[in-house]
């Protein structure tokens, strides 16, 4: 969603803020703006539209100072525009940036205009700016103030605060939205995410719900919720500067995916030893609840979804207990029941996903424990689980999820494994699953030759406006992954259906204008499937099939891209990487902006 960046420093800061700005232009967002201290004044300059826009604004007149906030906005109070852009000030004293909603500001803008404060946008942002004014009437102390306002504030906040009394101090706060301090030699920053700062530093602290952070630029300052001062740990960060760049490729989705080899051997590191898993890599205690297993709540959103419906089918065949998976933004407002020995496994690349975190916190005390399979270290869902297991994905700067989606799936076959064994998974189904495991990366390398054919394949689509996925099985997800891609990058229609279904609705569309795409590899479903194609030809419809058997043959009014053979378990890993192929060269035809498709954002970190 919105992104934050803020530093202190003995050097001008202006460069520093726009950079890293740009690094978070993938979060997606609709404005942008700047505020920097300098000789006791605060000096703003905010645009609608690319951070390009803002750049430019600031070479023609730019800001000095050793003291600056930054953000990028994405619209959920107001529409976009120059004036409902962050930063936020009060008058001339201060300037505030915002990620999240504060959900009771009607109410404390009300009580601020009958104090006489003038609001200038529809944010509820603005209420943060004006609030801190009026507590610092009665707490000249810039973080005693940042303390007293965030009291008053109900709902998610991320905050970097700045007051030209104090041009040498750097406040920030945060509740249910992510903040991290980056860490420096002579000078300290803020930011949403560590992508923002890689240039400056690669040192980071996490920041606590309800920590206030004062810094400066040679000491960090933090307390806790309850004003105590405490220490949070430093880390470092693992991936390279690189994996934040395009390198090569034209698009960073194009990039992740051909990232996935690489990928999924990380994230099989140090989790498998000759033919078995190794159960420590969940955490300190993971065998004792695992052995209290009953059932498994699977929550996601989006494509994590979609990786969540795949694992239904692994735990509930390869292990034999219940598994239910459930949209976050369902889950979290209905009474649900929860029966004994459940484990409530959560999946979300950024780990702030606000659905997905609100319903772990719904229930965390009802159940037997939470895991969390994600691809942050430090993330709010990682911190408040009591298990984990990271996917080593790296950086994903595509909002549309390509390398985070196949290294959830592999990592829900850990779990799957670590499960199963408590439930009479025999130790040579668990060593053929392992060398399964061990032998993606290649085979995924395998489909990746296929880009050029796939490629081809898309001229076809270019002009098309509706498109059907299909498929059957653990294929099924896949399917609504593909055509989640297709319509996320592409604007195309696109619906995913069981084949079986086609009777039932679906083949009432299906004509010469609206291209099927068909998964069907090479397993027990496969003449059931070749029936439902036949269904599809009789109307006259376009198939366009990744198949892995030799019984299906290109014909007129049927494409077939023969795929690499693999596990037959672990077909779904495989099968995705044609449909993101698909997807992006679709896209790339029809010209729309693949890395930031419009109204979309990387990290959902609001409901």
């Amino acid at each position: 969603m919105c992104g934050i960046v803020g530093a202190v420093a003995a050097r001008p800061v202006q460069e520093i803020l726009l950079e890293g700005l740009r690094r978070l232009e993938y979060r997606g967002y609709d404005s942008a703006g700047v505020a920097i201290a300098d000789q006791s004044q605060i000096s703003r300059c905010r645009r609608i539209g690319k951070v390009q826009s803002l750049a430019d604004a600031l070479q023609a007149s730019p800001l000095t100072g050793q003291l600056g906030i930054a953000h990028t906005r994405w619209a959920t109070h107001g529409v976009p525009s120059e004036a409902n852009a962050h930063p936020h000030m009060s008058a001339d004293q201060l300037a505030v940036v915002h990620n999240g909603i504060i959900e009771n500001y009607e109410v404390l803008k009300q009580q601020l205009q009958a104090a006489g404060y003038q609001f200038t946008s529809d944010t509820d942002t603005e209420v943060i700016a004006h609030l801190l004014a009026d507590a610092l009437k009665k707490e000249p102390d810039l973080l005693q103030a940042v303390r007293l306002v965030t009291a008053q504030l109900e709902g998610a906040y991320a905050l970097g605060v700045i007051h030209k009394a104090y041009p040498s101090r750097l406040v920030s706060a945060r509740k249910g939205s992510p903040l991290v301090i980056g860490v420096g030699i002579g000078e300290h920053f803020i930011a949403s995410d560590q992508l923002a700062l890689l240039p400056v530093t690669d040192r980071f602290i996490f920041l606590e719900d309800g920590d206030i952070a004062d810094l400066t630029a040679t000491e960090i300052s933090i307390q806790s919720a309850d004003g105590t001062v405490v220490e949070r740990p430093v880390t470092q960060f693992e991936h390279g500067q690189s994996s934040a760049e395009k390198g090569p490729y034209k698009h960073f989705m194009l990039k992740e995916i051909f990232e996935q080899p690489a990928v999924i051997k990380s994230c099989l590191e140090g989790r498998l030893s000759g033919d078995h898993l190794l159960e420590q890599a969940f955490g300190n205690g993971a065998d004792k609840i695992f052995d209290q297993v009953k059932q498994v709540q699977i929550i996601a959103c989006g494509t994590s979804y979609h990786a969540g419906l795949v694992a239904k089918y692994w735990i509930e065949s390869l292990v034999g207990i219940p598994c239910m998976v459930e949209v976050a933004s369902e889950y979290r407002y209905r009474k649900v029941v929860i029966a004994d020995g459940t484990l409530f496994l959560t999946i979300s690349q950024s780990g702030e996903t606000a659905d997905t975190l609100a319903a772990l916190r719904e229930v965390k005390d009802r159940v037997l424990a939470s895991l969390v399979v994600c691809n942050v270290p430090g993330s709010s869902l990682v911190r408040e689980s009591d298990l984990c297991l990271m996917t080593n994905a790296g950086p994903e700067i595509g909002v549309a999820s390509t390398k985070a989606f196949t290294t959830q799936l592999v990592a829900l076959m850990l779990v799957t494994i670590a499960l199963g064994r408590r439930f009479g998974l025999s130790p040579a189904q668990e060593a053929e699953l392992v060398h399964g495991l061990r032998d993606l990366p290649e085979q995924v390398s395998a489909a990746l030759m296929l880009d050029a054919p796939i490629q081809t394949m898309a001229q076809a689509f270019a002009e098309k406006h509706h498109t059907l996925f299909l498929g059957r099985g653990t294929l099924y997800p896949v399917a609504m992954e593909g055509a989640l891609k297709l319509k996320e990058i592409s604007y195309i229609h696109a619906e995913a259906y069981p084949a079986g279904e086609l009777k039932h609705g679906p083949l009432a569309l299906v004509d010469k204008d609206m291209p099927v795409v068909t998964i069907a590899p090479e397993n027990e479903m496969l003449d059931k499937l070749k029936s439902n194609l036949q269904e599809v030809r009789a109307r006259g419809g376009e198939l366009f099939v990744f198949a892995g058997s030799a019984q299906l043959k290109a014909e007129e009014g049927v494409h077939i891209i023969n795929m690499p053979t693999c596990s037959a378990v672990l077909q779904p890993v495989l099968y995705t990487i044609p449909l993101q192929l698909l997807s992006y060269h679709v896209a790339v035809l029809k010209g729309t902006d693949v890395d930031q498709p419009r109204n979309l954002a990387k990290s959902v970190t609001v409901e």
